[in-house]
């Protein structure tokens, strides 16, 4: 190497550690920090969001698209094809008011379409066994076998008693209105229908923007096919009737559009004015639950008895709040909602849930005895087997046998296990006048198949002879009792 320390040490270069370690083990100030999620990731229901929560449908939306598509065709078409002859043949209000009813219509179907109908939250497994608890004290334990709870509770309302339904689904009793949507499995306050046509449920705080959906889309349907109408025949005026639709074939295809569908949305548009001024939903309406057919004294405890103020309530009340919360972060500590049972296995796994544990710890100690015993403890130990076992007086447990060969008993190295001595006492009993010990007498004793029938020494060729290592008591008055039987 030559002089000052040149050379092949020079070559040497210190590889850099890196400080950046992707064990958190290693690095636990410089964690990735994990996304937060928004409580629509994992909402329960079958629903589809959009725009990070803001937009709320059913999952089947494909009766939805029929609905825009038959609107904006329409539409578009009456605007390019008859809206230009009418404004300057009759009035260019004409245009503006389509327009106006157009933008208002697809204003509440997208309204009704992407908000909360209503949604109430499902109960956390904390708070659906406090209402199972409850339900047990007020309706007393049962001893035997799992019972179904009561599914009803009776509230008062104007004087007209009203059931609550328990659901099952979502683990609440449903307040007042309110029902399980089957579709979008979600419980909906002010149930009114699930709508396919809109792709949502209808509820408490979306209603109003259905019913003006309705009733708009009933104006501009009408508006739609009386204009067309009306363009068809001034033009057949001026160069006959077949020449008119040859000049004008969109306004054939509107009109046959309108004339089929006026009808239905007429009628839904009427029925819905009608459950308004009463103060119904359409669930209601459908069940009959005011109906004077149930009895005289049934009536509606929600109607305000005036039909302006029905429809007032209906139409211009405050909205509600969402409940959800849809948009908001999840808690780490936050529970999430119970898991959807039937009834029968989600209380009766509850209410014996303490059974349960008790059977556990029992299992748990059964099974770390019968370990015990079956575990020998000195390999060592001359072993005494079913064959060699014989004591006077009784039969041998398999053929008989001339003599008990057992020799002198050494301490072991082991652990001792009073399971599998306690096994050996009763099997092996001695006499009384041995040192003033309490040994059980041959006739005081069980017989050995009955003592080994449920044992794990009847499964076993061999039996090892226990000692203790221990300086007890106990273990030396086992050790004696062994010397003495085998100088027997």
């Amino acid at each position: 190497m030559p002089p000052g320390g040149g050379g092949p040490m020079k070559d040497c270069e210190y590889s850099q550690i890196s400080t950046h370690s992707s064990s958190p083990m290693e690095s636990p100030h410089k964690k990735k920090k994990i996304a937060a999620r928004r409580k629509w990731e994992v909402f329960p229901g079958r629903n589809k969001f959009f725009c990070n929560g803001r937009i709320m449908m059913a999952r089947q939306t494909g009766v939805f698209y029929l609905t825009l598509v038959l609107i904006l065709v329409t539409s578009g078409l009456f605007f390019a094809f008859d809206c230009p002859y009418l404004a300057v043949k009759i009035t260019p209000a004409i245009p503006v008011v389509g327009g106006i009813l157009f933008f208002f219509v697809m204003g509440t179907l997208l309204r009704t379409s992407f908000s909360d109908p209503g949604v109430l939250p499902r109960a956390t497994p904390d708070e659906a066994a406090d209402l199972e608890r409850q339900i047990d004290i007020a309706n007393g334990t049962s001893s035997g076998g799992y019972r179904p709870p009561p599914r009803t509770k009776e509230v008062i309302i104007n004087g007209q008693t009203v059931k609550l339904k328990y659901c099952f689904t979502c683990k609440i009793f449903r307040p007042p209105r309110a029902s399980h949507c089957s579709l979008c499995d979600n419980c909906v306050e002010r149930f009114d229908h699930h709508c396919p046509w809109v792709g949502n449920c209808v509820g408490k705080r979306n209603y109003r923007f259905f019913y003006m959906f309705i009733l708009s889309l009933s104006f501009l349907t009408v508006f739609i096919f009386a204009f067309v109408i009306t363009h068809v025949i001034l033009r057949s005026q001026q160069a006959g009737f077949l020449n008119a639709l040859k000049d004008s074939p969109a306004s054939v295809l509107e009109a046959v559009v309108c004339f089929f569908s006026v009808w239905s949305i007429v009628g839904l548009s009427g029925f819905h004015t009608y459950l308004i001024s009463s103060n119904q939903t359409t669930n209601e309406d459908i069940k009959g639950s005011w109906s004077n057919k149930r009895g005289k004294e049934n009536y509606n405890p929600y109607s305000y008895g005036n039909i302006f103020t029905n429809c007032c309530v209906a139409l211009c009340g405050p909205i509600s709040p969402s409940l959800i919360d849809r948009r908001g972060y999840i808690q780490p500590d936050t529970p999430q909602p119970a898991a959807p049972s039937n009834g029968m296995a989600a209380y009766g796994a509850t209410q014996s849930q303490s059974d349960m544990c008790d059977q556990d710890q029992c299992i748990q100690s059964t099974k770390f005895v019968l370990q015990a015993a079956a575990t020998p403890l000195l390999q060592s130990e001359p072993s005494l087997t079913s064959d060699e076992l014989h004591l006077p007086g009784k039969p041998g447990l398999g053929t008989p046998c001339a003599s008990l060969t057992l020799g002198p008993p050494t301490p072991p190295s082991s652990m001792p296990n009073l399971a599998a001595e306690a096994a050996l006492t009763d099997i092996l009993p001695l006499k009384d006048e041995h040192m003033g010990h309490q040994f059980l007498t041959p006739d005081e004793a069980p017989s050995p198949p009955t003592m080994l029938a449920g044992s794990p020494l009847a499964h076993s060729r061999t039996m090892h002879v226990l000692g203790l290592a221990s300086q007890d008591s106990l273990h030396e008055d086992s050790v004696r009792g062994l010397v003495k039987l085998s100088s027997v």
